[in-house]
């Protein structure tokens, strides 16, 4: 979103660029991270409205967006045509990519703060590079992309090592909750975590990769009670399971590493239905390569 505001400026375009949600902590020391704009409404006139990463105009959780002429920008495998102009590119491995590509196709100057941001969804988008779909194109953008001023460690560093305290405390609690069976891996916050360690949204953002990280695990999911006692799913796999498809089924989207929805709660009747689906989807894949011996751990919810 920062670097298209700033491809747009230098179009002669006067853009606003908004958000239902605030920046992160670890992004706002992005370029121009302060011109963007927390609402729950669009109003005013504008000739079009451009969406980034949405399957729908309802997941930008924004109002005021019936009626106007909408520009969808996407590239998840769950992605909908759901606009009046849709560049949807499945191959890409990051919106940031496709947006580097159109600065370069129109002619914009890629200005050492436009390859920051660039650089900075790239990063975060391909999962550090470690996603499948991370190709040449990827890294040959990311050249670009430092050779015009993008700094890799100093992004790194205010990505991954600028995380507030309550994200940390957060985190303590939801490896407590860590449970293990067979390839399927979980755990879960509720939303008394979130007030006992001060969390926000944001810092649940990754938790559910230490899930996945564990060796023998080709699925995970992290869970998290909302205050009106829904639950919030964030899905990974390794590659062998494609959790987008199953967080479609569910209301979702999202990657074939990378999905997710929400499911009514309470918490325990989530977490049932989320662990039956994907151990159906699992027992679908090749037997596990990892030769594991562990025991199943099949406690759910407390």
């Amino acid at each position: 979103m920062l670097a298209f505001g700033m491809m747009l400026d230098q179009l002669g375009k006067q853009a606003d660029l908004v958000s239902a949600d605030p920046v992160p902590l670890i992004y706002r020391g992005l370029p121009c991270a302060s011109r963007i704009r927390q609402a729950t409404r669009l109003d005013g006139n504008y000739d079009a409205v451009i969406l980034l990463e949405c399957d729908g105009i309802q997941r930008s959780r924004l109002a005021g967006l019936e009626g106007r002429v909408l520009v969808n920008i996407d590239h998840h495998t769950t992605g909908r045509a759901f606009a009046d102009v849709n560049w949807i590119d499945f191959e890409a491995c990051a919106v940031a990519q496709m947006i580097g590509r159109l600065a370069m196709a129109v002619g914009a100057e890629v200005t050492p703060q436009m390859a920051t941001c660039l650089y900075a969804g790239l990063l975060t988008d391909t999962g550090s590079f470690c996603y499948e779909g991370t190709d040449a194109h990827a890294f040959e953008l990311a050249r670009e992309l430092v050779g015009r001023g993008a700094d890799p460690a100093g992004i790194a560093r205010e990505v991954y090592f600028s995380n507030p305290l309550s994200k940390m405390l957060l985190l303590g609690a939801a490896l407590s909750n860590l449970r293990r069976e067979g390839r399927l891996a979980w755990l879960w916050v509720t939303h008394d975590d979130m007030i006992r360690t001060g969390a926000a949204e944001e810092d649940c953002e990754g938790i559910v990769n230490y899930a996945i990280g564990v060796g023998g695990v080709e699925a995970a999911v992290l869970l998290r009670e909302l205050p009106d006692r829904r639950v919030r799913l964030s899905l990974r796999s390794k590659g062998h399971l494609d959790v987008a498809r199953i967080a479609a089924r569910l209301g979702g989207g999202g990657h074939l590493h990378a999905g997710g929805c929400t499911l009514q709660g309470p918490l325990r009747e989530a977490t049932e239905t989320i662990l039956a689906t994907m151990r159906q989807e699992l027992m679908t894949m090749v037997p596990s390569r990892s030769g594991t011996s562990e025991e199943p751990n099949r406690n759910l919810v407390g």
